[in-house]
């Protein structure tokens, strides 16, 4: 059993210390504060669990909290899903068709995108010895 990283052991080399450091009067006066504080901070625990329920309700109680745990989530999974998804992009209006279905849609997609960009004028070729245009403002 480890409590906070110390092992059985350990407890128990702390447990000698304490009571060499603190002497036998005082050592039952500290056991009981620290009982009283470990109950106290279990009853602000369970207050604050009661209150969490009363006011979202008892699907709460019902809820899988390890599914909202960060750490089982990988990022290259949650991409690959996304672009090897078969259903359709949700913005625009087109409908899939009857022999493509949405693997074609979303597949065409894409393609359909790039053709509406504004194609990129072709660059003229500086002459030999000519120096590139340079902007002084820009820098």
């Amino acid at each position: 059993m480890e409590l906070f990283g110390i092992n059985g052991s350990e407890l128990l080399i702390l447990g000698l210390i304490a009571v060499v450091v603190l002497g036998p009067e005082k050592l039952p006066e500290y056991a009981q504060k620290l009982a009283q504080l470990i109950k106290s901070i279990r009853g602000y625990a369970a207050g604050a669990k009661e209150r969490l329920r009363e006011e979202v309700g008892d699907e709460v109680a019902d809820m899988d909290w390890r599914k909202l745990d960060p750490r089982q989530y990988d990022p290259r999974k949650i991409i690959r899903d996304a672009l090897l998804d078969d259903e359709a992009p949700a913005s625009g209006p087109a409908s899939p068709s009857a022999s493509g279905g949405s693997a074609a849609l979303a597949a065409a997609a894409p393609a359909a995108a790039l053709s509406a960009l504004p194609t990129v004028a072709t660059q003229t070729q500086l002459a030999e010895g000519e120096l590139a245009p340079f902007d002084s403002e820009a820098t």
